[in-house]
This record gives structure tokens, sequence and C-alpha cells, in this order.
């Protein structure tokens, strides 16, 4: 009887394990429906509101005055200069930052710590000091620029110092991002390749690129839409001359001081909308990158 007894409990536990196995799991954060309404919400006040604002504002103009203001030559040379000089920054970003990660992931050298801190340097300066840095440094009495120039080499005040500028502050977006991911490579793979005879061109272009290529379009991504924001660091070294070293945001500023909101509204809805598109086409390469290579999109 005593033994009959003691063995209830044990049974009756028994029986509402299943049950409470089939029954749906605590979740720590509230559920679906209440977690989206407030993802909904929060975007819509930080992103969507501001844009459609920004919309709404070019909308007074009629066709041809918005026409007019984002088609004027000036405009036109400055989206040029902006993405364009975005672009060959954020390319330029994509080699070097790789092969800093890479520095840092596989080897150990004196002052690593000390390297790996000056990366994040560009996140915590202000883009201002920043470009008065590279100033001082590049313009014809500067410790570089005057050298330079002997040389007929002229940076500052030309897109070639733009360029410069929107590389220093684009780097760590490609190199933090890169980073873990080289971090978490499995070696074994290396060792694997190496075993069967491949070369060290074939190790990286076979078995290392594919497992971090999603992270380099990811940082691409992010230099590329830091760069063509950038205004601060900028205005200090591009100097600032209508058609030769004119930036888009500094069109945009100088609309803005003429009081001329709808034509700075219209210019910003442009750079929005190509900014939008081109970062559409990387995530949809990123995404095609994964099927290709049996990862989930």
């Amino acid at each position: 009887m005593h033994a009959a007894t003691s063995s209830t409990p044990l049974a009756a536990a028994g029986a509402a394990a299943p049950r409470r196995a089939s029954g749906k799991a605590k979740r720590v954060l509230p559920g679906f429906g209440l977690t989206l309404g407030y993802t909904l919400f929060y975007l819509s006040i930080i992103v969507l509101i501001p844009l459609s604002a920004l919309l709404f504002k070019t909308f007074t103009l009629t066709w041809p005055q918005f026409w007019e203001a984002i088609s004027s030559p000036r405009v036109v040379a400055s989206y040029q200069l902006t993405f364009g000089a975005s672009l060959l920054a954020a390319l330029v970003n994509l080699v070097f930052g790789l092969l800093i990660a890479w520095v840092l992931v596989r080897y150990q050298f004196p002052g690593k710590k000390i390297v790996d801190a000056l990366v994040d340097l560009p996140f915590a300066l202000p883009t201002a000091v920043a470009g008065i840095s590279l100033t001082a440094l590049l313009a014809g009495n500067g410790w570089v620029g005057q050298y330079l120039e002997s040389l007929g080499i002229q940076l500052a005040f030309k897109p070639a110092g733009i360029v410069i500028a929107l590389i220093f502050i684009g780097l760590p977006f490609v190199v933090r991002t890169v980073q873990p991911v080289l971090e978490d490579t499995e070696k074994e793979l290396e060792e694997a390749a190496t075993s069967l005879g491949a070369s060290r061109w074939q190790i990286f272009y076979k078995v290392i690129l594919p497992s971090i290529t999603p992270a380099l379009m990811t940082g691409f991504a992010m230099a590329f839409a830091r760069a063509v924001g950038e205004y601060g660091s900028v205005i200090f070294i591009a100097g600032n001359m209508p058609m030769i070293s004119e930036i888009t945001p500094l069109i945009i500023i100088g609309k803005l001081e003429q009081y001329d909101y709808a034509g700075a509204t219209a210019v910003a809805v442009v750079m929005l909308v190509i900014s939008f598109v081109l970062l559409l086409v990387i995530n949809a390469l990123q995404a095609w990158q994964r099927r290709h290579a049996g990862a989930p999109a």
C-alpha cells in the first residue's frame, strides 16, 4: 500500500510532463502581435513620419519646378561627386578593411590592442575635427601636403581630398563587420584544403571568401551609406567650389539658408531615392550570394 501511494505523485508528474511539453513554450518577450505593433509604431515615429514630411513638402512644387530644382548643372555635378566619391571610398574600404580585419584576427603582434582601438577612432571623433585634421595634414602648407604639392599633387580642396575624408570615416564599418565573421571561420576547413593540395589563393578564394562575402557586402553598404550622407568632415577639405568639389549635402544646406525649403527637400528626395535603390541592390546581391552558397536568405 505504501509503495503504491508513493508512486502516485511520480505517475502524476509523468502524466503532466507530456501536457506541458505539448503546450506552448513561454516566451521572454510578449507575443508577435504586440511586438510587431511596437516595432511599427517606433519605426513610424523615427523613420516613416520624417521621410513622409520630406515627401509632402516636395509635393508643394509643380513638376517643372521640381525638375528645375533637381536637374540644374550645379546640382547634377554634386550628385556625381557625392555618389562617385562615396562609391570609390567604399570600394577602397572594402579591400583595406578586409586586410585590417584579417591582420587583427589572424596575427599576434606588439601593440595589437592599440591598433584595434584606433579602428574605432572615426566613430568617436567629431566629423568636424576629422575634417580640420585632414585639412591641416593635406593642405598646401600641411605636414604632408607641402611635400605633395612640390610634386604637383594636390589633395586638399579637390575631389581626391573628399575621397580621403570618406575613406577615413567609413573604414570602421567594414572592419567591425568582417572581424567577428573571420573570428568564427572554421580553420579546420583551411587545414583540410591545405592537406588536399590547395594553394593559399585557392584557400582564400574557395574557402574563406564565400563565408565572409555577406559580411563584406554589409560593411560595404554601411560604409557607402555613411559616406553619402557625410557633411562635417567633407566641407573643410572639399573647398566647396561649385561644379568641382561641392557635395550634395552642401547644396541642401545652401538652399535651406536661402529659405528655399521646397528646393532643398526636392534634392534630398533624389538623394533618398538613389540611396534606397542602391541599398536594395546591395541587399539583393547579398541574398543571392547566400542562396547560392546554400545558406538561408
